[in-house]
C-alpha cells in the first residue's frame, strides 16, 4: 500500500470508528461543554470585575464577578472528572482493536510463509507501537478537545466583550498555527521512516540474537556488526531531522502564542481611543493568557508529537500485508531426503554431513558433522560456551537449515510441513529461558500434550508427571492444578521445573532440552533428567554440569575441531576436552 493510500486507509478507519462510538463522543463533548462555560466566565468575570465594579468605586460588584469566575473554575473541575471517564471509552477499545489487528497480521504471515523466520517486527506492533497508539491518540483527544471548547468559551467572551478584540487577535494566531501545521507532513515522513527501520532492526536483532554465542565464539561480530550498523546511522540521521523540524515547530509555537499577546498590547492605545474599557482589555488579555494560548501550545505540542506519531502507527497497522507466497528471502532450507534407504532402520534424528555457519563469510559452526541418535536413547552434548550446542538443537527443532547436508527427525526432514499448526507432533524444544505463561497449573502443564481438537492429558496423568518430577511443594503452594500461575512471582528454576514437567506430558517422541535444567540444583536436575530419560522417546541433552552427561546413554563432544561421540567411560581416552571437564568436576567433588 502506498503512504497516501495508506493515509487514506487511516482517515476512513478513524471515521469509521468515531462513528460506532458516538455515545462516547457526545458523552466526552457535553463534559466539555462546562469547560467553554469555565473560560466564558473566567475573562468575562475580570472584565466585568473592573469595569462594574472596583473601577467604577462599588468593590462589592467586583468580588460577586471575581466569585463568578471562581465558580467557573470549580466547574472546569468537576468537568475533567467526566472527561476522562469518557476519554477510557475511546482510548481502551482503540489499544484492543490494534491488538488483535497485530495479532492477526502475524497470524497472516505466518500462515503465508510457514517455513520463514516470521514476522518478527510483529513484536514491535504488537508492544511498542500499539502503546505508542493507545497514549497518542488519549493524549491527541484530550488536547484537541480542550483548544476546541477553550477556543469556543474565549471567542464568544471576545465577542461579548469587544468584537474588535477578534480583528487583532485572530491574525497572528492563525498565522503561527498555518506555520505550525506546515510542519506536519514531512514531520510524519520523517516518523515514517524511523518506524521502517525500527522494525527492520528488530528483524535483523531477532534473526541474530539466537545464535549470539555461536557468533562470538567463531568470530562473526564484524560480519554481524556490518549488516546491523547501517540500521542504527540511519537512526541516528532520522533522529537529528526530526530534531530540526522539532526547531521550526517551536518557532511556530512561538508565533502563535506570542505574538497575539504582543499584537493585543500594541493596539492598547487604539482600542482605548475607540472606547474599548480596561476591564474589557484585562478581560481579553485574560482570556489569552489563561485560557486560549495553553490551550493552543498544548495542542501544537501534541499534534507534533502524538499527532504524527499516531498517524504513522496507525498506518504500519492499515499498510502491513502478508508477503506474497513465495517471496520468502533467498535463503532457503536445502532439499532434504524424506525417508531412509531401504532396509535401514529409522533413527530418532540423524544429522548427515551437516555444515552450518552464521553468514557467507563466517566460519562453520557446525563442519561436515554426522551423527545418528537411536530411538530411545539419551543423548548429552557439551562443549564450551559458544561452540554450537544450542545450533545443533535448532537444526534438530527445525528452526535453521544447514548449509550443506542433510537433518532428518524420525526419517523425515527436520523442518515442519507448510502450513503446520499446533505442538510440533515429532519433538519439543526446551529452552533456557522456560515459557511459563498466565493461565493456570494445569494449563501450563498441558499445553505441549494438547493438540487442536484432541483431548489432554487427564488429571491422573498430569498428577503423575508433577510426582515423577518432584513438584508436588510448588504445585500445592501454587493452589493446585487449577491455581493460577504469575510468571513474575516465579523463581526461574521454578518456571523450569514446570517447563519440564509439561516437556514430560507432551506425546512427542524426540526432547530436545537446551539448558532447560540450568537453574535447578543437581538433585532437581538429576530427578528431571531420569524422569524424561524414563519416559517413552528420545532425549537430547545440552548439558551444563558432567554429572548431567554421564548421566546419558552417549555424550556427543563439540571441541570446535572436531566431534567426538562415546560413553562416559570412553570418551577420556579419546577427547582431551572431555577429559579436563572430568577431571575439573572430580577435584570439585573432592574439594
Amino acid at each position: 500500500m502506498t503512504g497516501g493510500g495508506a493515509r487514506g486507509g487511516v482517515a476512513t478507519e478513524g471515521r469509521r470508528f468515531l462513528r460506532g462510538r458516538k455515545s462516547a463522543v457526545a458523552r466526552l463533548a457535553a463534559w466539555s461543554l462546562l469547560e467553554s462555560a469555565h473560560t466564558f466566565l473566567g475573562g468575562y468575570g475580570v472584565a466585568r470585575a473592573l469595569d462594574d465594579g472596583f473601577l467604577a468605586g462599588r468593590t462589592a460588584t467586583g468580588l460577586g464577578w471575581l466569585a463568578a469566575a471562581g465558580v467557573g473554575a470549580l466547574l472546569g473541575g468537576f468537568a475533567l472528572r467526566g472527561v476522562f471517564a469518557g476519554l477510557a471509552d475511546l482510548v481502551e477499545p482503540l489499544r484492543d482493536g490494534l491488538v488483535r489487528r497485530a495479532v492477526r497480521q502475524a497470524l497472516d504471515r505466518a500462515i503465508a510463509d510457514p517455513a520463514g523466520a516470521g514476522d518478527t517486527g510483529a513484536v514491535s506492533r504488537l508492544t511498542q507501537q500499539t502503546e505508542m497508539a493507545r497514549d497518542s491518540f488519549a493524549g491527541l483527544v484530550l488536547t484537541a478537545r480542550s483548544f476546541v471548547f477553550t477556543a469556543v468559551g474565549a471567542f464568544a467572551g471576545m465577542a461579548a466583550l469587544a468584537p474588535v478584540l477578534l480583528l487583532v487577535v485572530l491574525p497572528p494566531l492563525l498565522l503561527g498555527t498555518a506555520a505550525f501545521l506546515a510542519t506536519l507532513r514531512p514531520m510524519a515522513a520523517v516518523q515514517r521512516r524511523s518506524l521502517d527501520t525500527d522494525e527492520a532492526l528488530a528483524d535483523r536483532v531477532g534473526a541474530l540474537a539466537e545464535g549470539l554465542r555461536d557468533i562470538v565464539a567463531c568470530g562473526g561480530q564484524a560480519a554481524v556488526r556490518a549488516r546491523v550498523d547501517p540500521l542504527i546511522a540511519t537512526q541516528e540521521r532520522l533522529a537529528r531531522t526530526l530534531a530540526g523540524w522539532a526547531a521550526l515547530r517551536t518557532l511556530a509555537l512561538g508565533t502563535a502564542g506570542r505574538l497575539p499577546v504582543i499584537a493585543l498590547l500594541a493596539a492598547t492605545p487604539w482600542l482605548l481611543g475607540r472606547g474599548i474599557t480596561a476591564g474589557t482589555l484585562a478581560g481579553g488579555l485574560t482570556y489569552l493568557v489563561q485560557a486560549l494560548l495553553p490551550a493552543l501550545n498544548s495542542l501544537m505540542t501534541a499534534l507534533g508529537s502524538a499527532g504524527t506519531r499516531l498517524l504513522v502507527v496507525l498506518e504500519r497497522f492499515s499498510g502491513a500485508a502478508p508477503p506474497a507466497p513465495g517471496s520468502r528471502s533467498p535463503a532457503q532450507p536445502q532439499s532434504l531426503p524424506q525417508s531412509q534407504s531401504p532396509g535401514r532402520a529409522v533413527a530418532a534424528a540423524e544429522l548427515r554431513g551437516v555444515t552450518f555457519a552464521y553468514g557467507p563469510g563466517a566460519a562453520p559452526v557446525l563442519d561436515d558433522l554426522d551423527l545418528v541418535v537411536r530411538p530411545g536413547e539419551h543423548l548429552a552434548v557439551v562443549g564450551p560456551s559458544g561452540i554450537g550446542k544450542s545450533t545443533l538443537t535448532a537444526l534438530l527443532a527445525g528452526m535453521l537449515p544447514p548449509d550443506a547436508g542433510s537433518v532428518l527427525v524420525d526419517g523425515a526432514a527436520a523442518r515442519r510441513e507448510p502450513g503446520a499448526t499446533g505442538p510440533d507432533p515429532r519433538r519439543t524444544l526446551l529452552p533456557q529461558q522456560a515459557y511459563v505463561f498466565s493461565g493456570t497449573v494445569r494449563e501450563n502443564l498441558t499445553h505441549l500434550a494438547s493438540a487442536p481438537g484432541t483431548p489432554g492429558p487427564g488429571d491422573d496423568r498430569v498428577r503423575h508427571a508433577v510426582r515423577v518430577l518432584g513438584l508436588d511443594a510448588l504445585v500445592a503452594r501454587l493452589g493446585g492444578l487449577d491455581g493460577e500461575v504469575s510468571p513474575r512471582q516465579l523463581s526461574r528454576g521454578e518456571g523450569q521445573h514446570l517447563a519440564l514437567a509439561a516437556a514430560y506430558l507432551s506425546p512427542a517422541p524426540l526432547l530436545l532440552l537446551d539448558e532447560a535444567t540450568c537453574h535447578l540444583d543437581p538433585a532437581a536436575e538429576e530427578r528431571a533428567e531420569r524422569a524424561l530419560a524414563d519416559r517413552p522417546g528420545t532425549l537430547v541433552v545440552v548439558a551444563h554440569r558432567v554429572s548431567s552427561a554421564a548421566r546419558a546413554d552417549r555424550i556427543l563432544v563439540l571441541d570446535g575441531t572436531r566431534a567426538v561421540c562415546g560413553t562416559h567411560e570412553e570418551l577420556p581416552a579419546r577427547s582431551p576436552l572431555y577429559r579436563d571437564l572430568v577431571g575439573r568436576w572430580n577435584q570439585a567433588a573432592d574439594e
